[in-house]
């Protein structure tokens, strides 16, 4: 029979791994060798019968072997950033505000520490952020049971597993983004929760001030993840004998810093003020990297003397760590998506011994206050 054009299976690549010629295969599946041929390049559709023996003879389900394209849905989503027009794209999809959101996996977006699998895959179109996105299983539930967190505090992975083993059915997605970053993520629909740490010198408020001007009369509740510690990153011993930011500059030691919107940036940025220090006698202001953990391993490697970030990175990276300023990490979530079930579900864990103790294991942090509603704008 000749293949379906909507038929696709998965037969030469279960069989290769199992270390099988086609001529293995046929002889067990009591088939001819150019059955098995014909199957694999998509030019014969197997019977019922055949397609049973093959799959006993590769020891898996039918399914695991065929299934038919067109059952696989495809929706109408917007893509969270640009990308080239055109390009295929793997993606991880949310529903977020009533609309699927795509966050494309590309460079370092397409990584933790091992490669984040992919939800679909879509094709960019010219002159619009509309894309079409067909799914690879058709397990929506799991898409609908998805928060997106954006922020940049490592803690917020921690949080993440955690309450994923507790609520096996809920998925948590942790988009990396500056506070102002992650603040316009949200302002744009494509976060459920914004996380940041930005301090306001001139009312003394922490997040709350930032929030008010970028969300713009769109109502919102603050929500404390913890206190941690900010201050400079240094050599393990702090053989340059830096105590201040002055002694950077003082001891010509060389920076990484952090891009605008950062709170380590803007940490940086006011300690210098209030000492007077012009940002240009800094080395290495310029030098911009994207990360905590991009500052962290910048000093390990010797690429620069300190950096900005807080002392439970230090103490990972087993770092020195000079305190500065002790910062109110928050969660900003629209009241439109509190009465979500995924959203309650994932903030309910702040309350969670399994959680409390990921955080207070790591040092730096105070969680005093988790979980607190701490503003609403």
């Amino acid at each position: 029979m000749k293949q379906d054009s909507d038929l696709r299976n998965n037969l030469k690549s279960i069989r290769t791994r199992l270390g099988m010629s086609q001529q293995d295969l046929a002889n067990i599946a009591n088939v001819t060798r150019q059955t098995i041929s014909g199957v694999e390049s998509g030019l014969y559709a197997p019977s019922v019968a055949i397609t049973l023996r093959l799959a006993k003879a590769l020891g898996c389900q039918v399914e695991d072997l065929f299934w038919l394209e067109r059952d696989l849905p495809e929706i109408e989503a917007v893509l969270a950033k640009p990308v080239p027009n055109g390009q295929q794209l793997r993606v991880s999809m949310a529903r977020v505000g009533g609309q699927w959101i795509a966050y494309p996996l590309i460079g370092k977006d397409a990584f933790r520490q091992d490669m984040i699998p992919a939800d679909g895959e879509s094709t960019s179109q010219a002159g619009t952020n509309k894309v079409r996105v067909r799914l690879l299983d058709d397990n929506l539930e799991t898409l609908h049971n998805t928060v997106v967190i954006a922020g940049c505090a490592p803690v917020i992975s921690l949080w993440a597993r955690a309450t994923e083993r507790w609520h096996p059915q809920l998925r948590v997605q942790y988009n990396f983004a500056n506070s102002m970053a992650a603040l316009h993520s949200l302002c744009r629909g494509e976060a459920h929760i914004a996380g940041m740490h930005l301090y306001d010198p001139e009312t003394g408020e922490y997040n709350t001030p930032f929030v008010r001007d970028v969300l713009a009369g769109r109502e919102a509740v603050l929500i404390t993840l913890g206190v941690w510690e900010e201050g400079l990153l240094l050599k393990s011993g702090n053989p340059m004998g830096i105590r201040t930011v002055s002694d950077l500059v003082a001891g010509g030691a060389t920076i990484v810093n952090r891009e605008i919107g950062s709170g380590s940036r803007m940490l940086l940025e006011q300690t210098l003020q209030k000492e007077q220090i012009p940002f240009d006698t800094v080395q290495g202001f310029d030098n911009i990297l994207k990360t905590h953990q991009d500052v962290a391993q910048a000093v390990v490697r010797g690429v620069a003397d300190a950096g900005i970030s807080t002392a439970s990175v230090a103490s990972a990276f087993g770092l020195g760590f000079i305190p500065l300023h002790q910062s109110r990490y928050d969660l900003v979530i629209l009241k439109e998506y509190l009465e979500e079930a995924p959203v309650q579900q994932l903030l309910s864990t702040l309350g969670h011994r399994m959680v409390h103790s990921q955080f207070e294991i790591l040092g730096g942090y105070d969680i005093s206050k988790i979980g607190e509603v701490v503003a609403t704008v």
